[in-house]
């Protein structure tokens, strides 16, 4: 992002804000203030009435944190920015400012989920009650555009704290002036002496739920060597590296829980660290689509919680990734069978850190290599051995007590962790800001290993989604192929005859076989197959079409019988219906007008070629007769053969 110091915006100019257009974006900009006899209040809601009462006690209960941090300045303010994905059940647009369909028909509000990006702020004075106070201003979308509006978030959070209401208006008019969300690219955003430069996630890592449409090419994963950036999925920006740094040889474990669609408690000591490890993990099994329900910052107060908490012993969890920093889910959520804790308290917290991180070894000085060696250091360790002991005994409840960054999960991991990327992996030692650069570096290694790794695991399913193109000297005027038919038991069995391939035989145990029957059975399977087929079938249209256009319909026709031109004839005829339809509900693409007047002059062709009694059958029909009526060559012989002999 590229912003001037200091923004400014001309609070005497009245903003012009195009709700259409902002609707592509945002739903909403809320304040929300904590009222200590009322609870969370909403203060401001922008554009107004476009939240039920209930909708906005639901937002404003998962826009603060679960406790107020403490520092040893009694009066100071302190900023934090996290966001959360709610359940949108009843969020449907109210009567009169109704939230309806944006640009090329694509609903917006037909999203399952709703994002809240949230900017709190807590001001500790011990003039005011209970010592201080917090508010919080949220942006609320149907899209999972970090990238987006957290640096957004940067701009109208303390702008909101400056000039209040008017700030929420004027980042509205501005937000509604840009152009529509191009999914894959990067795009320059505008806001006032700003400019945002993000890259947003390519639709194919998008939740299903996001309402965006297929047209994207099944292009690679893995970014072409001359380009040192990885190709992003969805939240390429989390910190994957500061997230997991205390356990990174876990890594592993926790791509493959994800990627079979296990449930898991991630837990951390704040908001925006919960949320940062659970966007990292997300991530981390790019370029797969992750359906597992992920809430990046989950409270007591969702709805789900009541149906979560019944849950009996025995009964299965649903596949789900909660980042809580309540400690209460961990009696509560006992169930779970996976809990992942990370982060660090903050400073002066009632929750003591340990002395030193669990599994890095961290030591200080120049950057150097976090060596399989040094994350290893403790292990050995008589005291670390103890420690071990006592944390699988005690179980995740000791957390209640002291923090510690430590997994518990009874699942044996099929896939080992990579030695050779760890070694990579750079220790910056105690400069921040040299830890903040190094993190870049870090971040990119594990991003670009971990696609690689989930790209290699999915390159057996390629088949299925392999396209075909017409052959050379034959008639593209038919039907493409459809794209071989997927049975689970037939995949398994020649799987386990041809491998998987060396890089994920290298990579993983001999029981690799079960990690593919786990996943098929998983919650990410179906609906990423299914996408990628979809894609797959647009792809093989798209090919078969471009076909068409350049093939020379004379010269294909000339080598035909009578038979195979009448077979042509209405094979065009149904492929330029089929197109008119697709422009008329506006699903045409780019080259469908120029598609349909080339289908429109090869019917014609066609019709010339054929014998004046097969042209009188086909112009008997009222609808192909009028296809055929706008060329004046096939005016004259409708009109001459239609015309009563003299």
């Amino acid at each position: 992002m590229s912003r001037s110091p200091s923004f400014r915006v001309k609070t005497e100019v009245s903003p012009n804000v195009d709700s259409e257009s902002l609707k592509q974006w945002v739903i909403a900009f809320c304040a929300i203030r904590f009222d200590l006899e009322q609870g969370q209040l909403v203060e401001e809601c922008y554009p107004q009435g476009v939240l039920s009462h209930d909708q906005e006690l639901e937002i404003a209960y998962s826009s603060f944190p679960d406790s107020v941090s403490q520092h040893q300045n009694r009066s100071s303010i302190h900023d934090c920015i996290f966001f959360f994905r709610i359940c949108r059940q009843s969020f449907k647009p109210r009567i009169g400012n109704a939230i309806g369909s944006s640009h090329e028909g694509r609903k917006v509000d037909s999203s399952e989920y709703l994002y809240g990006y949230v900017f709190n702020r807590q001001r500790h004075d011990e003039r005011l009650k209970r010592g201080g106070e917090q508010k919080s201003v949220v942006i609320l979308s149907h899209c999972p555009y970090s990238s987006v509006f957290r640096p957004l978030l940067q701009i109208v959070g303390p702008l909101f704290f400056d000039i209040g209401k008017k700030a929420l208006e004027h980042i509205a008019a501005y937000v509604s002036k840009w152009p529509p969300p191009v999914p894959g690219q990067v795009m320059d955003l505008p806001i006032g002496n700003a400019t945002l430069k993000v890259s947003l996630p390519p639709a194919l890592s998008l939740p299903l739920e996001s309402g965006l449409p297929l047209e994207e090419s099944a292009v690679p994963f893995l970014a072409n060597n001359n380009n040192q950036s990885v190709l992003q999925g969805l939240f390429h920006d989390s910190d994957v590296f500061g997230s997991f740094r205390g356990l990174l040889l876990q890594l592993w474990l926790l791509w493959e829980l994800l990627l079979i669609g296990e449930p898991m408690l991630i837990i951390a000591p704040t908001p925006p660290q919960c949320c940062e490890a659970v966007a990292s993990l997300v991530s981390l099994v790019a370029p797969l689509l992750c359906s597992v329900d992920f809430r990046p910052y989950f409270t007591i107060h969702d709805p789900v919680f009541a149906r979560l908490n019944s849950i009996q012993e025995g009964e299965s969890f649903p596949p789900m990734i909660l980042g809580v920093t309540n400690l209460f889910f961990l009696k509560a959520l006992r169930n779970i069978p996976h809990i992942v804790s990370v982060g660090s308290p903050p400073p002066n917290s009632n929750r003591l850190p340990l002395s030193s991180r669990s599994s890095t070894g961290r030591v200080s000085g120049k950057p150097e290599g976090l060596g399989i060696q040094q994350l290893s250091l403790r292990k050995f360790s008589p005291s670390s051995l103890l420690n071990a002991v006592k944390m699988r005994r005690d179980g995740p409840l000791c957390l209640m007590t002291e923090h510690k960054e430590a997994i518990w999960s009874t699942y044996s991991a099929t896939t080992k962790p990579d030695t050779s990327i760890l070694n990579r992996l750079i220790d910056a030692g105690l400069s921040p800001r040299v830890e903040e650069s190094m993190s870049v570096v870090n971040n990119e290694i594990l991003r670009r290993h971990f696609i690689e790794l989930t790209t290699n695991f999915l390159a057996p399913f390629s088949p299925y989604f392999r396209t075909t193109m017409p052959l050379e000297g034959s008639s593209p005027y038919t039907d493409p192929p459809s794209l071989p038919p997927f049975d689970a038991n037939e995949f398994l069995a020649s799987l386990s005859a041809r491998g998987p391939g060396k890089f994920i035989l290298k990579r993983m145990k001999s029981n690799w076989l079960d990690l593919y029957r786990r996943f098929l059975n998983g919650p990410n399977f179906m609906p990423w197959f299914q996408r990628r087929r979809a894609v797959s079938v647009q792809e093989q249209e798209r090919l078969w079409r471009q076909a068409r256009i350049k093939t020379d319909i004379h010269q294909l026709i000339s080598k035909f019988s009578e038979v195979e031109i009448v077979d042509s004839f209405n094979v065009i005829e149904r492929l330029l219906l089929k197109e008119m339809q697709m422009q008329q509900s506006g699903k045409g693409g780019d080259d469908s007008m120029v598609t349909s007047q080339k289908l429109r002059g090869d019917l014609q062709a066609v019709f010339n070629v054929l014998s004046k009694d097969m042209q009188q059958i086909m112009l008997s029909n009222p609808q192909r007769a009028s296809l055929l009526d706008e060329s004046p060559l096939i005016q004259v012989e409708v009109a001459s053969s239609t015309s009563p002999p003299r």
